[in-house]
């Protein structure tokens, strides 16, 4: 399979089946796109792009918590850890991150979506978007 990011200037950019995160809930308010590939810009090893390879112009910046000085500890239920397929797999095989995104209100400034991080199992490639009712969901200790 093969893709064009136009967002990125790239054509027919492989994507290997095996690499592929499958999100059987999808993100909020793209609940039809469930596949999707992690991708980062040459050169910009930090940021990376959440791709949807089910409308390839939907695409999301992501970065770890610890880029923006965060740190999560958040509780999954058995729910979420069935979906997530984490049944038998080490915390290792998880990964946390967070979409940012530019808010032309406040300046431009970079923010990040706190309140719904995604949560990837990496063995498994299953990821789902964790919608934080309220902060007491999780930890979060700021400015490191």
């Amino acid at each position: 399979m093969e893709i064009d990011i136009e967002r990125l200037g790239l054509k027919n950019v492989p994507v290997d089946p095996q690499t592929i995160f499958e999100f059987p809930q999808g993100i909020a308010g793209f609940e039809d796109f469930r596949r999707f590939k992690v991708f980062h810009e040459e050169g910009k090893p930090t940021v990376f792009w959440l791709q949807s390879l089910d409308d390839v112009s939907v695409s999301f910046p992501i970065v770890t918590p610890e880029m923006i000085d965060l740190e999560y500890r958040i509780e999954l239920s058995p729910e979420d850890s069935a979906l997530l397929g984490l049944e038998g797999q080490s915390v290792e095989d998880v990964a946390v991150v967070v979409i940012i995104y530019r808010n032309e209100a406040d300046g431009g400034r970079i923010g990040a979506n706190t309140r719904s991080p995604i949560v990837l199992n990496l063995a498994a490639r299953k990821g789902m978007q964790k919608i934080l009712r309220d902060l007491r969901s999780a930890v979060l200790v700021t400015g490191r």
